[in-house]
């Protein structure tokens, strides 16, 4: 069965979500001859996040923090970390699978006092 564009209807929907998550959905629509069920996935990641660690050790011995990044998308990530400030070390690159959570390891080993 082949359809051109004047067979399609638009159906229009407006979504505002609270929170980042995944949503779902279904959509039952009826007539006399005919019933449909369409399901509906919705993946909403933020815009941007903001986190604040407070790292606290003697001067010359490293503390480690393992930071978890949730993918909650439908592909894969590959991201790139950009460290700014003296003694902050951390992998350059870090994959997270769809689906997945994976821990990027930062370190802080001060060389002095601060």
């Amino acid at each position: 069965l082949f359809l051109d564009r004047s067979d399609a209807v638009e159906f229009p929907i407006k979504f505002i979500p609270q929170y980042a998550g995944c949503y779902r959905c279904q959509i039952l629509l009826k007539s006399s001859c005919d019933v449909r069920v369409y399901e509906i996935e919705c993946v909403v990641n933020t815009d941007h996040a903001e986190a604040e660690l407070e790292f606290l050790t003697p001067a010359y011995q490293a503390v480690i923090q393992d930071i978890p990044i949730s993918n909650m998308s439908n592909q894969d990530w590959k991201l790139e970390a950009i460290l700014e400030g003296q003694g902050f070390y951390g992998p350059p690159l870090i994959n997270v699978g769809l689906g997945e959570t994976a821990l990027y390891r930062l370190m802080f080993k001060p060389i002095a006092e601060c």
